[in-house]
């Protein structure tokens, strides 16, 4: 899989987006309706990305910066995770942890100390995931902090330098 940096509102960004959601619907029924402004993802606070196999988008992660004030749980240094997602046909394959550690180095090389997401119980598959990768529970935060169903995560990031 190839790894691209694209805008979040780039057309394939938004067609995985469109995934995600519809797949939220699926579980939760209703898609996530945290606030979101495709600018927060740009580069030097943010930063979006989609995975290629064979030319099609298959993958596709974000993170935007984030720090204390904005939320009680959240700390000077953040790097909130949003839109993780491999479509259905790809997963098995090691793209998620593929895309997990490409968002970890690039929001720790611009100077991100820590990362956070929120996902919910009816996502074992991610729960799994940000486990095995080293992802800790924090005290819930943003607009599902009072949901029965959300799971939040936290993992210190290693901060580098941007090549």
């Amino acid at each position: 899989m190839e790894l691209r940096p694209v805008p979040f509102d780039h057309p394939d960004a938004l067609r995985l987006i469109a995934e995600v959601q519809a797949f939220y619907r699926e579980r939760y029924g209703d898609e996530d309706t945290t606030p979101l402004d495709p600018s927060e993802f740009a580069a030097p606070r943010g930063f979006f990305l989609v995975g290629y196999v064979d030319g099609s988008a298959v993958a596709s992660g974000g993170w935007r910066a984030r720090d204390a004030g904005e939320d009680p749980e959240l700390r000077d240094g953040d790097a909130e995770l949003k839109r993780m997602y491999v479509s259905a046909e790809h997963r098995g394959r090691g793209y998620a942890r593929a895309v997990l550690a490409e968002l970890e180095r690039t929001a720790a090389a611009a100077g991100r100390v820590r990362t956070v997401l929120e996902t919910g119980t009816k996502q074992p598959e991610a729960l799994a995931l940000y486990a095995r990768e080293g992802y800790e529970p924090m005290p819930n935060f943003g607009i599902y902090r009072c949901e029965p169903d959300s799971r939040c995560f936290a993992k210190p990031l290693r901060v580098t330098s941007m090549r």
